[in-house]
């Protein structure tokens, strides 16, 4: 009974090892595409950042400065924006 027991850990063991090894064969991402994902997440921060500083802000020059900033996150986050391959729309 103990052997039919170890049989079935070592089997799970493999079962687990194997799944592991395809997810991460799932999720390799190329030097850009990992570039491109460390810079939206930097902009992001920024616009964390941005967004309490705002809701800090009392003078409105300042205010002003903070939502130019904000803008321009959300310019550099849409041109960061992943592509997807999509075909032109047909011309009429």
């Amino acid at each position: 009974m103990a052997r039919g027991w170890e049989s079935k850990s070592v089997e799970a063991q493999m079962d687990a090892a194997e799944m592991r090894r395809a997810a991460g064969q799932q999720t390799r991402f190329s030097e850009e595409e990992l570039r491109l994902q460390r810079e939206r997440e930097s902009i992001e921060l920024s616009k964390v950042r941005i967004l309490r500083e705002l809701e800090a802000a009392k003078h409105p020059r300042h205010r002003e400065q903070l939502v130019a900033a904000l803008a321009h996150l959300e310019r550099q986050l849409e041109l960061k924006a992943p592509r997807h391959n999509t075909p032109p729309a047909p011309a009429r």
